[in-house]
């Protein structure tokens, strides 16, 4: 028997079919356009669920994915999926299974091993760990890059821009520098082996302030817990149900709530539930006292 959705569906095809032969046009070529003219908003709704898809089912293809999507309703070839999985970086989930998707580690840029690995840091500046994330506006993607110190969970620099090219990675890192102005020989600068992050211009950065370069283990995403932890953090409690209208309002608010809330006011388990400046804050207090009672010892 057949049940209405059914017959709807068949229905609409039939329409379709019998529009395309009053006009003399294949069905391919309505697909096509169809496709090919899909507004911004609802081509960035199919990438989303796309991406959503492809990380809860990591060993699927572009045509598993695509039987997926219209398991669930939705209407796309399979040359489309493909594209949009391809644009987005989805297509090696299958192989490594942990690489983000803002990560192309397919290039032939230098990857060095990690020197993190087995490393608990005791103060500050002594590990900063550094990630990229996508945030999705209304009818596109932007992009999140940062720079935390491993030891305080302060993200001590932020980039957001609509490209994930090298510049991003470095405008976070430029804001780290500023802010922190580390001592040369007394860092790790830990990251993933992505293309920004071992661009010669990137290492060229951190190698003028003698900060030692450290990436990730391949498909292990553990090396950079902290950065994930603080990216997953970010999306469920600022990103997700936020409707970011431009690239301008997505940086303000991502902004505020890195320097505001995140930085200021969330309490960290593993700070002794603090917010990080107000840790930092306590180390610094710590320092000045034991170098105050240092020149007393030595006066008297």
């Amino acid at each position: 028997m057949t049940g209405p959705e059914t017959q709807g569906t068949t229905h609409g095809n039939a329409t379709i079919q019998r529009l395309c032969q009053l006009g003399n046009v294949p069905r391919a070529s309505y697909y096509r356009h169809f496709d090919a003219h899909a507004p911004a908003r609802a081509d960035a709704d199919l990438r989303d669920v796309i991406q959503r898809l492809s990380l809860a089912h990591r060993h699927y293809g572009y045509r598993r994915i695509t039987a997926q999507l219209r398991r669930e309703g939705w209407i796309a070839n399979a040359k489309r999926v493909l594209r949009l999985m391809h644009e987005d970086n989805l297509l090696c989930l299958r192989a490594k299974p942990f690489v983000p998707r803002t990560t192309d580690s397919r290039h032939s840029f230098a990857i060095v091993p990690n020197l993190t690995r087995g490393l608990v840091p005791t103060g500050l500046d002594q590990i900063w760990v550094a990630d990229i994330t996508y945030v999705r506006l209304g009818e596109a993607f932007v992009y999140l890059a940062v720079v935390l110190d491993a030891f305080s969970r302060k993200v001590v620099g932020w980039a957001l821009d609509n490209h994930l090219e090298a510049g991003l990675a470095i405008a976070a890192l430029d804001m780290a520098l500023a802010a922190r102005n580390p001592r040369p020989n007394t860092m790790i600068h830990h990251s993933d082996r992505g293309v920004q992050y071992a661009s010669h211009v990137y290492a060229a950065r951190l190698e003028t302030h003698a900060i030692a370069i450290s990436m990730s283990r391949v498909a292990n995403p553990y090396d950079n817990a902290k950065a994930e932890s603080f990216m997953k953090t970010l999306k469920t409690e600022e990103v997700n149900g936020k409707a970011y209208a431009t690239l301008d309002h997505a940086r303000r608010d991502i902004g505020s709530f890195i320097e505001t809330v995140y930085n200021a006011q969330r309490l960290h388990s593993a700070l002794g539930y603090k917010p990080p400046d107000e840790f930092e804050a306590e180390i610094a207090h710590s320092t000045n006292q034991a170098h105050h009672a240092k020149i007393d010892v030595s006066l008297n």
